[in-house]
């Protein structure tokens, strides 16, 4: 065997403990039983000491140096293991253990924080999360910004100060419309219950309709919804309300966006660093434009009008115009997940200056409340009512995940790129949407984004695929439009 392929193969059985690593989380967050999270916490730190121990072995070091590849997959390969290898070499194996060990509790006590109301039972554990992750940030930075470090885990090439610029230049646009469209009537809102076995029988065709392949996925439900693994085995979770069928049904499109990503990959490149998506941003762009553009749209929410009459008979909207003004409702609302399209990112913001300056040691964990709920209010002009419509709403934190939110607008950013290539490419996407069928859309975007993995870098895979520099107009034009029309402005 040559260098590269020895490195190939070791590459290959440490991904394949990342995927068992990767279950672990999955199980955590679906079926285990929840007294059994101080074990899992120890299962967790062991199995990372492991990866660790391999992610840094210094073989690793001579197979790069050695290694010769033939053609530009095997130099992205290479480019990929490289990246990785020079972080985990930065990190004590003590410090990924204790990460591990302590965001696997944290999780649990978020959860029941969370249902409790009490964000003093999560913020000693949170203080615990936030102090590993900076001593991570610094040894990571050398010197450099300790955000900038965390970013490049979800969203590589990409700074904190270029993520600012970039919101610098969303947010007076989306301000406005904001205002524009919220002093117009609002359309009429959902009411009345929605039988929870029947929104997962309905989500199920969904996730179906969407290109999810269930022979490699399943649907489960949890308190957070996500997408987990890669390969062969995709799961996603969703989660249930009687009376906002709509959380599940969108929380599900968007998941099965991003499972659709990692399915589509190139199978030739299953547990290897391209066989995953290449970046969080990209990871996004594809669950927001199954979400928004394509499961929003006019076209769509129209055959999925017929969908739930079916499913729940007369449910109160008169008709599919209504049902689509119901669908994008803009309206004051506390929950990120839940927000429409002409706030979401505002919410984002809030999340990415806030983490910012934890990172940077600007502002206090016993802090973050008093914080969040200043700044919700400045931005959004209502004062948060509850912890869990706060701070605690989220779980991102509890698992270290700093770094990742600023990842869900460049995806907004970026769908809005692709989503206007897609409307050129697939000039009769309106007509096969409003028969329920995606595969025109989901057909281009795994050619020209999911096919590839980690092939390219993130934002040269969203430039070849739309061809345009990824920047925020498309997607603040996109937004104009369709709320100008919506709500006749």
């Amino acid at each position: 065997m040559t260098a590269f392929d020895e490195l190939m193969a070791f590459q290959r059985e440490t991904s394949a403990l990342g995927q068992i690593a990767g279950r672990l989380g999955w199980d955590q967050e679906t079926v285990m039983p929840r007294g059994a999270s101080p074990q899992r916490a120890e299962e967790m730190a062991a199995i990372e000491a492991v990866l660790h121990a391999r992610r840094s072995d210094p073989r690793v070091a001579e197979w790069l140096d050695q290694a010769a590849p033939q053609d530009e997959v095997g130099k992205a390969q290479l480019r990929e293991i490289r990246r990785a290898y020079d972080r985990a070499v930065k990190v004590p194996a003590d410090l990924a253990t204790a990460i591990a060990r302590t965001t696997s509790a944290a999780q649990g006590t978020w959860a029941q924080a969370r249902a409790d109301e009490d964000v003093s039972a999560f913020l000693p554990v949170l203080e615990e999360v936030v102090s590993l992750k900076r001593q991570e940030g610094e040894v990571l930075a050398q010197g450099g910004d300790v955000y900038d470090a965390m970013v490049e885990d979800y969203e590589p090439c990409t700074t904190g100060a270029q993520i600012a610029a970039i919101f610098d230049e969303m947010r007076p646009r989306l301000v406005a419309l904001r205002a524009a469209v919220l002093e117009r009537p609002e359309p009429a809102a959902l009411t009345g219950s929605f039988d929870e076995l029947t929104q997962m029988q309905l989500t199920q065709k969904l996730a179906v309709a969407f290109g999810y392949d269930l022979n490699n996925g399943r649907v489960d439900k949890a308190v957070h919804p996500f997408s987990s693994g890669s390969g062969l085995d995709v799961r996603i979770t969703t989660r249930t309300s009687e009376t906002d069928p709509f959380n599940c049904f969108y929380s599900t499109i968007h998941e099965v966006g991003h499972a659709a990503y990692e399915q589509g990959i190139d199978r030739d490149y299953l547990l290897t660093p391209l066989g995953r998506g290449v970046s969080m941003g990209v990871h996004e762009s594809q669950s927001r434009i199954y979400e928004n553009q394509l499961g929003r749209s006019r076209a769509f929410t129209g055959w999925l009008f017929d969908q739930m009459k079916d499913a729940f008979g007369d449910f109160g909207i008169a008709d599919a115009d209504a049902f689509y003004a119901t669908v994008n409702r803009v309206h004051n609302g506390y929950i990120r997940t839940e927000a429409d399209e002409v706030q979401y990112n505002l919410h984002i913001m809030l999340r990415f200056d806030l983490e910012r300056a934890l990172m940077a040691g600007d502002l206090q964990v016993s802090e973050l409340e008093a914080a969040w709920n200043d700044r919700f209010k400045a931005d959004f002009g209502y004062a948060v009512d509850k912890p869990s419509n706060g701070c605690l709403q989220d779980v991102h934190w509890s698992v270290g995940l700093f770094g990742y939110f600023p990842t869900y607008s460049l995806g907004n950013v970026y769908a809005g790129c692709l989503y206007q290539a897609l409307r050129g490419a697939v000039p009769e996407l309106d007509e096969q949407l409003a028969e329920g069928d995606t595969t025109g859309a989901t057909a281009w975007l795994r050619e020209h984004v999911q096919q590839h993995g980690g092939l390219y870098a993130p934002r040269e895979i969203i430039q070849r695929a739309s061809g345009v520099e990824p920047g925020p107009e498309p997607l603040l034009d996109y937004l104009e439009q369709k709320f100008s029309g919506l709500y006749g402005l």
